[in-house]
């Protein structure tokens, strides 16, 4: 059976923990309208490691993830049910600010998005003023940090103050990373954050994925088969809005439980 080999997928020992998982959605489903794009979907996101959501185009894969940092309540249309709990905490309580959420759970878009009117060390350090940081040294301490982190410094730090729009796609992709983890979030979402690269620039953000997730928990979502098998720890699979098979990423793509699965991570359909 012709799967996808995961041989450089094998979860470090220190992601073995048996510990409570980040992330633990029960029953999720979201509607837009009459609409229903996720259906009762349940599972446990482990801490400190990269879980991948895959499948078809218009499955509920981005839907999926944004219901996870609350992402949908700017859409009026949308209607979500079911429980997302971050470390035992209820993500969809009345006493918790949607703000508050989204600062625990960062988000990189498909897109790269830089701040085109800011320079490159604007961007990594505007969530931390915008959270009352003004100390000029934590600020330079903190946009080091996690542009080397992003693997970024050694690229820029001549050019701190160069416009953010001045770089590749590839390092605005890498910038926008740092500045998702200069507000030292517990979680990061990544919803295809290489689909518009090139190959070289897709393989720094995919060694720079598997990096993060020794002190993050990491959940992307990709159309692409390889760098799931790649990049992640476990995998999530959606079919029309249910999920039809989540656990190990070697197990989910050489001896899937489901037909479907098979069907789709062998690219018979999708």
């Amino acid at each position: 059976m012709p799967l996808i080999s995961t041989q450089a997928v094998s979860t470090p020992p220190d992601l073995k923990s048996t510990g409570a998982p980040a992330l633990t959605v029960r029953n999720l489903s979201v509607s837009f309208g009459g609409n229903q794009v996720i259906k009762h979907a349940s599972l446990d996101i482990a801490a400190r490691a990269v879980t991948a959501i895959i499948g078809p185009s218009g499955c509920g894969k981005s839907t999926f993830l944004r219901a996870l940092n609350r992402m949908h309540e700017l859409n009026p249309e949308a209607h979500v049910t079911g429980e997302i709990r971050l470390f035992g905490q209820d993500l969809y309580s009345r006493s918790i600010e949607p703000v508050i959420v989204r600062r625990r759970i960062g988000m990189v878009f498909q897109k790269s998005n830089p701040f085109p009117t800011m320079s490159i060390a604007d961007n990594v350090t505007v969530g931390l003023r915008l959270n009352g940081v003004r100390a000029r040294k934590v600020l330079a301490e903190r946009t080091e940090q996690t542009l080397r982190m992003a693997a970024l410094w050694d690229e820029v730090k001549d050019r701190l103050h160069a416009p953010a729009i001045s770089l590749s796609g590839g390092q605005q992709q890498r910038l926008c990373i740092a500045r998702a983890l200069a507000v030292e979030p517990e979680v990061l979402l990544m919803d295809e954050p290489a689909s518009a690269l090139d190959p070289l620039a897709t393989a720094k953000i995919e060694d720079l994925i598997v990096q993060l997730r020794k002190d993050y928990t990491i959940v992307i979502v990709t159309h692409n088969m390889q760098q799931a098998a790649r990049a992640s720890d476990f995998t999530a699979f959606f079919y029309l809005g249910e999920l039809i098979e989540f656990g190990p990423t070697a197990k989910v793509f050489t001896h899937p439980s489901q037909k479907r699965t098979e069907d789709y991570v062998t690219g018979r359909f999708g």
